[in-house]
């Protein structure tokens, strides 16, 4: 049903209303045979040719470690509830309660897009299984957004990295989970995550470029 639900959000995300169940939007895509058709022939394309290892992140969330996502997939296999419209994401950090997790979307390359000074944080690769990463720019170590990321693991929660070189790349990299390591400072504060998977060759050379 998430993979249904991943599907449609995408498909009908300007055509479907907010209290539209996921049966709509089934019918709503059954209603067009071109649109079948033309899926059918996409997928029988890209099903053995992935371009990267993937493998589970999380027990019944249909996210794929190194499978790339946009905002409305993401939002669609972490969501719930009844509707198949996903709610409106626009901001780098959602904490997604239905699955007990913070998600993270990270764009490196800060110099174009809509990035204010306040909000071009120093985001990169350290190594293929450390990332550096910058939380939001009010965010301090003893807030409680502050304290659930230094504490996430004995609070039971999944922190899922998703990762872009640049604002117009339309998915995000999902490189999570990640485990927390350390932090400095405040407002914001610089944290190094340790990658549960480590990062493929050509994707730690993308992402450590970020510094350079």
């Amino acid at each position: 049903r998430r993979l249904l639900r991943m599907l449609t959000a995408s498909l009908g995300s300007q055509l479907l209303g907010k209290e539209d169940s996921q049966e709509a939007a089934v019918g709503l895509i059954w209603s067009h045979p071109q649109v079948r058709s033309e899926l059918g022939e996409l997928l029988h394309v890209l099903r053995d040719a992935p371009d990267h290892l993937q493998q589970e992140a999380l027990p019944g969330i249909s996210l794929q470690i190194h499978a790339r996502y946009t905002r409305i997939e993401i939002m669609a296999a972490i969501g719930g509830g009844p509707y198949a419209k996903t709610p409106p994401w626009r901001e780098g950090i959602y904490d997604a309660k239905e699955i007990g997790a913070d998600i993270l979307a990270i764009t490196l390359d800060k110099t174009s897009g809509d990035f204010s000074p306040t909000t071009r944080y120093r985001d990169y690769a350290i190594s293929r299984d450390l990332f550096h990463w910058e939380s939001q720019s009010g965010t301090t170590e003893n807030s409680p957004t502050g304290r659930r990321y230094q504490n996430h693991i004995t609070m039971n929660r999944s922190i899922l990295l998703f990762v872009r070189a640049r604002s117009t790349d339309r998915a995000f990299w999902f490189v999570g989970p990640a485990s927390y390591v350390s932090h400095e400072g405040e407002r914001p504060m610089a944290v190094t995550w340790r990658l549960q998977t480590p990062l493929s060759g050509d994707l730690y050379a993308q992402f450590a470029a970020a510094i350079s």
